[in-house]
């Protein structure tokens, strides 16, 4: 990885085409950037304004609840629900010791899954329904029309990733049947000019799963971390997602794919939102560097991991509600 001082663009305009045409300048575009840097600004990516909106306008009207309201849904035991400020700490950091909590506060819905799913009914980690606020008409609408298409829109990008690594598509697909999803509706508070610089909006950190997907709004505050410790800005680019790949993601392609430390600080004196999408493999799903990534002379740089195992211990370590008695 070397060092680089701005974020690339990846024009998704390929995933749309009939033929197909441009999808290996698309999968050199990812190999480059991920490769690299491990974030990149996705534009052409066919998702409607209207439901960007729609799902900030979601947001901003939740977290101007007042707070009694927002804690009748606080996250419960199959994280799902309201996180508010001062209760997730990221005590696994490596790049920072963290001893804050992040200074934020979000609504947190995962893939639907009623009593009736094989899933719930064998007792699997995290599945299970939503919480939703009764007190925002059209709330639920909005946030499961945007989370259903980010599911289908990150769907297509894993599969653009293992054909980029020369994977088997169908196989590295069936890890994710069914996904494990997250939509984090998150809020900002701004933070005093002078507030210490271990005080975060959120802390240094990789993300531990698959692949992000951000929508952010005009404030900015995100950085993106340079192997020489340089934080490099990525601000908003109207149109588009903020990618990055995670630990997962990284575990699987035996490095070639990095998972690259990122932070949010809001000085702006301006509330910020922003809205990430997680896109995971099942909790069942077995991580193990590709046969592709991997060989003589590339021996595999990782064990294989549970997904499910290794995200329990992430939730337990940064979140008080997953915190062990």
């Amino acid at each position: 990885m070397g060092e680089f001082d701005r974020i690339p663009v990846i024009d998704l305009a390929p995933l749309s085409d009939p033929a197909g045409a441009g999808i290996d300048r698309l999968c050199a575009d990812i190999l480059a950037a991920y490769g690299t840097v491990g974030f990149g600004y996705l534009v052409n990516h066919g998702i409607e304004p209207a439901l960007i909106d729609g799902v900030f306008d979601a947001s901003a009207r939740f977290h101007a609840l007042p707070r009694a309201e927002k804690m009748k849904v606080e996250l419960n035991a199959i994280h799902r629900g309201f996180i508010p400020i001062n209760t997730s700490t990221d005590r696994n950091s490596k790049l920072a010791k963290v001893t804050k909590p992040n200074q934020s506060e979000s609504f947190m819905v995962m893939r639907e899954a009623g009593p009736d799913k094989a899933e719930v009914r064998a007792g699997a980690y995290l599945a299970g329904p939503n919480q939703w606020p009764e007190e925002l008409p059209g709330f639920r609408a909005a946030v499961t029309a945007y989370d259903d298409t980010l599911s289908g829109l990150a769907g297509k990008l894993v599969r653009v990733i293992a054909r980029a690594l020369g994977a088997d598509v169908a196989d590295f697909a069936a890890a994710f049947d069914p996904p494990t999803t997250w939509l984090r509706l998150l809020h900002y508070p701004p933070q005093p000019p002078a507030s210490p610089d271990d005080l975060f909006g959120s802390a240094p950190h990789t993300d531990f799963g698959c692949i992000t997907l951000l929508a952010q709004d005009g404030v900015g505050g995100l950085k993106v971390m340079t192997p020489a410790g340089v934080w490099v800005d990525a601000p908003p680019l109207a149109g588009s997602f903020v990618m990055n790949v995670g630990d997962m993601l990284h575990r699987w392609s035996n490095g070639r794919l990095l998972s690259t430390p990122h932070r949010v600080i809001n000085r702006s004196g301006r509330e910020r939102y922003s809205c990430p999408f997680f896109y995971d493999p099942n909790v069942s799903a077995e991580i193990a560097p590709l046969p592709s990534c991997s060989g003589p002379g590339n021996p595999p740089r990782f064990a294989p991991q549970v997904f499910g195992e290794f995200l329990r211990a992430e939730l337990e370590a940064s979140y008080q509600k997953h915190a062990k008695g």
